[in-house]
C-alpha cells in the first residue's frame, strides 16, 4: 500500500558507500524520506540505518544493477513506500581500467548494463511518478540526478569504455531535458574527475587521495540541483581536479 508522509521522497541508487551515499545523507538530513539501494544487503542495511537517524522514513532495497528486473522491482517499492519522487539519484556504477586492445566483451557488457542500461530502465519505470510528483509541485518539479565522469567529456587513457558509458549517460539526460522538462522533470549529469572513494582506490599511487576531488564536493553540486526552481535546467556539471591542464580525471 501506498503511503505519504508529506515529506519530500528520493531514490538513490548506489547508496551504501561512496559518492551515492554521500548524497543520501544530504539528502536524509534535508528532510527527505529515502528508497536506498545497492547490491551488498548487509552494508546497505547498515547504511540505512545511520540515514535513518536523521528522522526520515529509509525503505532499503538491495538490488543488482545488471539484472533488469532488479531494477524495475527497485522503481515499484519506491512507489509502493512512498508515493512520490522529487529526486532520482543514479548513483550506482562500475568501471573497468584496461587498453582498448585488451578489454574483454564480458568487461564490456557489464559496464554497458550497469551504466547505462539500468539508468534508462530505471528512468522508464519510474517517469510516470516522477511526472506526477512534478504536477503536484509545478514550481519546482522532479528532478534526476546522474553519477557520470569527466571521461564521459574528455577520454581519458585506459578507460575507453567507462568513457563511452559515461558519455551515454550524460546523453540520457539530455535526452530526459528535450523530452520532459517542459512538464518540470529535469536531468543533470555529475560529471567528475577523480573522487575519493573505494573505486578510485587503484589510482592512489599516482595520484594522493588528498589531491583527488572529495565526496561532499559532489554531494553539494547534487544538493544545488534538487533546491533549484523548473525554470532552471542544468544538463550537466563538470568537476576537475586543480592543476596546469583544464579536463582532467
Amino acid at each position: 500500500m501506498t503511503t505519504t508522509s508529506g515529506r519530500p521522497a528520493a531514490l538513490v541508487t548506489g547508496a551504501s558507500r561512496g559518492i551515492g551515499l554521500g548524497i543520501a545523507r544530504r539528502l536524509a538530513d534535508a528532510g527527505y524520506d529515502l528508497t536506498v539501494s545497492a547490491r551488498d544487503a548487509a552494508r546497505l542495511d547498515k547504511a540505512a540505518a545511520a540515514l535513518a537517524d536523521a528522522g526520515g522514513r529509509v525503505h532499503p532495497v538491495p538490488a543488482d544493477m545488471a539484472i533488469e528486473n532488479d531494477v524495475q522491482r527497485l522503481a515499484a517499492e519506491h512507489s509502493q513506500h512512498h508515493g512520490r519522487l522529487d529526486v532520482l539519484v543514479i548513483g550506482a556504477g562500475v568501471g573497468s581500467s584496461g587498453a582498448l586492445e585488451e578489454t574483454t566483451m564480458k568487461r564490456y557488457d557489464l559496464q554497458f548494463d550497469v551504466n547505462v542500461r539500468a539508468p534508462f530502465v530505471l528512468l522508464q519505470t519510474s517517469l510516470p511518478l516522477l511526472r506526477k510528483t512534478a504536477a503536484a509541485n509545478p514550481e519546482h518539479g522532479a528532478k534526476v540526478i546522474a553519477l557520470a565522469s569527466i571521461t564521459g567529456v574528455a577520454a581519458e587513457p585506459a578507460l575507453a569504455v567507462y568513457g563511452a558509458t559515461k558519455a551515454a549517460l550524460i546523453s540520457l539526460c539530455r535526452s530526459v531535458n528535450t523530452e520532459e522538462s517542459a512538464h518540470g522533470v529535469s536531468a543533470t549529469a555529475i560529471c567528475p574527475g577523480y573522487v575519493d572513494t573505494d573505486m578510485a582506490a587503484y589510482m592512489r599511487d599516482r595520484i594522493e587521495p588528498h589531491q583527488m576531488i572529495r565526496v561532499e564536493d559532489v554531494a553539494e553540486l547534487a544538493m544545488s540541483v534538487t533546491r533549484l526552481s523548473a525554470c532552471a535546467v542544468v544538463p550537466e556539471l563538470v568537476v576537475t581536479r586543480p592543476g596546469e591542464q583544464l579536463w582532467r580525471a
